[in-house]
C-alpha cells in the first residue's frame, strides 16, 4: 500500500489542467447559446456530457496536483490504520441485515442471479469513493 500511493506532481501538468478546465467552461457556455438559438436539445445535451466529464478529469487531475491530494502514509501509519479496522469481513458477516443491506447499497453493490448455473455475480461500482486510481500487483 505504502508504494502504491502517489508521488508529488509537477506544477506543469496543474497549469495544462486548468487551461482544460477553462476551455470547457468556454465549451459550455457557447453550448447554452446553441440551445437559446434552437439547436437540438438532444445534440447538444451529448456535448454537454461530455464536456463535463472531461472537465471533471481536469478537476481530478488538478487537485491531485496542487497539494490537495492526500499526502503519503507511512508503513506504520498504514498499519496502524488495518490494525484499527479489524476483520471487516466478520463485522459484516455478524451485522443487523438492515445494516448490512446500507453497506452494501452505500457501495453500489448489484447481485444478478444466473438460473442456468444457480450462480450468483456480484459487481460494485466503487468509481464514488475512489480517490486516486492505483494498481495492485500480484494475484488479488
Amino acid at each position: 500500500m505504502t508504494e502504491a500511493q502517489p508521488f508529488d506532481h509537477s506544477p506543469a501538468a496543474g497549469t495544462a489542467a486548468q487551461t482544460i478546465i477553462t476551455e470547457c467552461d468556454a465549451k459550455l457556455e457557447r453550448y447554452r447559446a446553441a440551445l437559446d438559438a434552437g439547436a437540438d436539445p438532444a445534440v447538444v445535451t451529448g456535448w454537454i456530457a461530455q464536456t463535463q466529464a472531461e472537465r471533471a478529469r481536469a478537476e481530478a487531475g488538478l487537485r491531485a496536483n496542487t497539494g490537495t491530494a492526500p499526502r503519503r502514509m507511512s508503513r506504520a501509519e498504514i498499519t496502524t490504520l488495518v490494525n484499527a479496522l479489524g476483520d471487516i469481513t466478520a463485522v459484516l458477516r455478524d451485522a443487523d441485515p438492515a445494516d448490512k443491506a446500507e453497506v452494501y447499497r452505500q457501495l453500489g453493490l448489484r447481485l444478478n442471479y444466473q438460473p442456468e448455473t444457480q450462480t450468483v455475480r456480484a459487481a460494485i461500482d466503487l468509481s464514488a469513493h475512489r480517490g486516486v486510481m492505483v494498481r495492485v500487483r500480484g494475484g488479488t
